[in-house]
């Protein structure tokens, strides 16, 4: 993968060189390419003037990072305690089956990332999965298709 050095740049530059910046910096990174390449942390640690091990222990210390390519969608099921008893791994299992592939993978064409997260928070409206951001109530295995039908912009896959 190509690393937009330029680009980079701009990131750090936003938020100016002190390690205290490390986070949104690593935040705007993962943005821009949907992870974090193993590049940018040398990148970012000569920038910052910082060692490469504090980039990489805040990029590993944080699960919201991801040091492997992502899909273009993200999407995320709740196995909290609520959600789970309303069918939370029901519906991962069906995701997980209509995309091939498991929780934590991402589908070959880097389309789909397939995640879970123990609670969003959301209980009363459980089972939740998140689409790019977007939260769906009341998740069932049936309404699954359809969800990654319009994910896919209408199209079957």
């Amino acid at each position: 993968m190509e690393i937009d050095t330029k680009k980079l740049e701009e990131i750090i530059g936003k938020y100016g060189k002190c390690k205290s910046t490390v986070i949104p910096i690593l935040q705007d990174i993962q943005e821009e390419y949907n992870w974090l390449p193993e590049e940018v942390f040398e990148i970012v640690a000569q920038e910052l003037g910082i060692p490469l091990m504090d980039v990489y222990g805040v990029a590993t210390f944080y699960r919201t990072f991801s040091l492997k390519p992502r899909g273009k969608h993200i999407i995320t099921v709740c196995l909290g305690t609520a959600c789970h008893v309303r069918g939370g791994q029901r519906i991962t299992e069906t995701i997980s089956r209509e995309l091939g592939i498991n929780p934590g993978e991402t589908t070959e064409d880097l389309k789909f990332t397939l995640e879970t997260v123990n609670c969003l928070g959301c209980c009363a409206i459980g089972p939740i999965v998140v689409v790019d951001g977007e939260y769906y109530g009341g998740m069932t295995s049936q309404k699954v298709a359809s969800l990654l039908k319009k994910t896919r912009g209408g199209k079957r896959e």
